[in-house]
């Protein structure tokens, strides 16, 4: 995973996220949606953009089209892999962030809520699937295991915003801890979490109880594999945590509620983890 154009895609997914927050509300209500050409001519300039900064960024600084194609198996979560498989739920996260970044956007542009999450989706496909592409000319080489997730998190993207009701239940989140073992946030693996949150005030028979306070975690992080003075270890958890999203939102603070969507605050939840 390289920092500056994940850290790019980040941004810009914040920035279409909170879009809907800063202008009260994304414009399609009340107001025709946008269809046909002018739709898709702003879909192929904003993928064009994406496309165009991973190819100037990867020709200056990945070696992007100095070698000839190649291709190869980083496998997934063993012990021997190099990031003991975190890289490639980053990979996951960052399609999937990205691409409610971008819908929300589109949204925010008079899409329609279904062509913003097809497009949106479509959009992170294209630009994180551009960027194996590249690396396929260089020194990296193309991952299938970077794609696969890239393609997953582009379609749990698309569900996950074309169906409100699934949202309201589930989200999927990264945590960054506390203490950082490299001033590189993005891929300071050894600490970073991603987990799914399942959100009980997401299910209507618990609303009206404490326990629309509750979501249930399954999660994934692994250490030892950037410190050659530390044995690697990988570890799958299950927890429950404290539902900020709900409380935020409940307090009318939409733009906190949002992040809290995609964030994990450290300290917010207990967790039981499994040693692989």
């Amino acid at each position: 995973m390289r920092t500056p154009v994940y850290l790019k895609s980040v941004a810009l997914a914040v920035a279409g996220l909170l879009a809907r927050n800063g202008a009260g509300g994304v414009l399609t209500n009340g107001v025709e949606t946008l269809s046909g050409w002018e739709r898709d001519r702003v879909v192929l300039a904003t993928t064009g953009a994406g496309v165009a900064g991973v190819t100037v960024w990867g020709v200056f600084n990945w070696d992007y089209f100095s070698k000839a194609p190649n291709a190869e198996s980083e496998g997934w979560f063993g012990a021997d892999t190099e990031d003991g498989g975190v890289d490639k739920l980053g990979h996951l996260y960052v399609t999937y962030l990205l691409s409610h970044g971008v819908a929300t956007l589109y949204e925010h542009w008079r899409f329609s809520q279904a062509d913003a999450a097809l497009y949106g989706a479509l959009t992170s496909f294209a630009v994180m699937g551009y960027m194996e592409f590249g690396d396929s000319f260089s020194s990296y080489g193309f991952s299938y295991e970077d794609m696969l997730m890239n393609t997953a998190g582009a379609l749990l993207g698309y569900l996950l915003y074309v169906r409100p009701d699934w949202s309201e239940k589930i989200d999927l989140r990264c945590e960054v801890g506390l203490s950082p073992s490299q001033a590189d946030v993005v891929t300071d693996y050894d600490n970073t979490r991603f987990l799914v949150a399942l959100k009980l005030n997401g299910f209507e028979w618990f609303r009206e109880s404490w326990l629309r306070h509750v979501e249930l975690h399954a999660g994934y992080y692994a250490e030892g594999y950037w410190d050659d003075a530390e044995p690697d270890e990988r570890h799958p958890y299950v927890g429950i945590g404290f539902n900020l999203t709900d409380l935020f939102g409940r307090q009318g603070w939409g733009v906190a509620s949002t992040v809290f969507k995609y964030v994990q605050i450290p300290y917010t939840s207990a967790i039981y983890e499994f040693d692989l």
